[in-house]
């Protein structure tokens, strides 16, 4: 019960941070908090899909889905900051 929850709340988390973040951007359009809101974007999916890995289909092993989710968002973020440091 506690594993599942705290999955949930971790994925829940995140959501709503790059909803937040997606919603200062639109208020002001600088675009580190677009580059930071696609991050947080990709580590919602990856907390996810931890949670569908881990309580729904524990049969089936969804790490290295994860693991390409959590990379892709944060490559993106590194991606956003150097573009954007020029």
């Amino acid at each position: 019960m506690i594993p599942e929850t705290v999955y949930a709340l971790c994925a829940v988390t995140s959501i709503v941070c790059a909803v937040l973040l997606l919603r200062g951007y639109r208020a002001t359009r600088t675009r580190l908090l677009f580059w930071s809101s696609v991050c947080f974007v990709g580590l919602a999916l990856n907390n996810v899909l931890l949670f569908v890995d881990l309580i729904v289909l524990p049969s089936i092993d969804l790490f290295v889905l994860r693991a390409a989710m959590a990379l892709l968002g944060l490559s993106i973020l590194v991606y956003g900051l150097v573009w954007d440091s020029r």
